[in-house]
């Protein structure tokens, strides 16, 4: 079962709203190149103190760490993704990384994959091959799509392993219902570090995608090597970095 499409490009139109669930996206320029941080107004939370997090409400759960035998990531809504998903261009050093999710309004704002300590001074829009930020227009991002309600962070190696698990239900089974509601529902159905393989270390960080469905960006918080310290995709709950309910 996929939605992904075959062009691979995916395009969010700034003030187009899906099902009620976005917010118009501030605007993007491009004439002097395309500027990552203007799709977000929240890559600055990686930057507030506990202090400042707690003021803006913005709560920080841990959920576990991330198998990564590859370092090859893909970042999708794990329900309607499959082999075909590609892993992003950019990739890490093999190894456990842990996740984390930050939580406003009683939902999963920003999703987090932690590979160093330390705050990002640079950041890059995550794209997969065959995209290519310097096309983007001025109303569009790359991201990815969400129809079921997740998002996660796996391995390609991940996605083999839960294509051949779904391979074996029976036809009236679906993988949510009868393989990962008995997981999610000791988190509040929040989160699972989920494993498609039991006894295999490979997981999936899955998690709530923040207002549901929709389309949603992923970033690289970079150091000033240029060497990656987070992946982070942001569900569009927060806005400037604040977790509050505007009144």
């Amino acid at each position: 079962m996929s939605v992904w499409p075959d062009v691979v490009r995916q395009l969010f139109r700034r003030g187009l709203v899906w099902l009620g669930i976005f917010s118009a996206l501030p605007p993007m320029a491009l004439a002097a190149g395309w500027d990552v941080t203007k799709a977000s107004s929240n890559l600055g939370v990686f930057a507030l103190s506990d202090a400042e997090l707690a003021e803006r409400q913005i709560a920080v759960t841990a959920i576990g760490e991330l198998e990564l035998p590859t370092g090859e990531i893909i970042a999708c809504d794990p329900l309607v993704s499959d082999l075909k998903t590609p892993a992003l261009s950019r990739k890490v050093k093999p190894g456990r990384y842990p996740v984390s999710l930050l939580e406003a309004q009683g939902r999963v704002a920003v999703a987090v994959l932690r590979f160093s300590a330390g705050t990002p001074v640079r950041w890059e829009l995550a794209t997969v091959p065959g995209q290519d930020v310097s096309t983007l227009k001025d109303d569009e991002i790359f991201g990815y799509p969400v129809d079921a309600g997740l998002g996660s962070f796996m391995d390609k190696t991940a996605m083999v392993l839960m294509s051949a698990r779904q391979d074996k239900l029976k036809a009236d089974e679906n993988y949510y219902d009868d393989v990962l509601a008995a997981e999610f529902a000791p988190n509040q159905d929040r989160f699972v570090m989920h494993h498609p393989v039991a006894g295999n270390p490979v997981n999936i960080a899955m998690f709530w995608s923040g207002w549901g469905d929709g389309f949603y960006p992923s970033f690289w918080g970079l150091d000033a090597a240029g060497q990656p310290l987070l992946l982070t995709t942001d569900f569009g709950v927060l806005e400037n970095a604040d977790g509050r309910e505007k009144k």
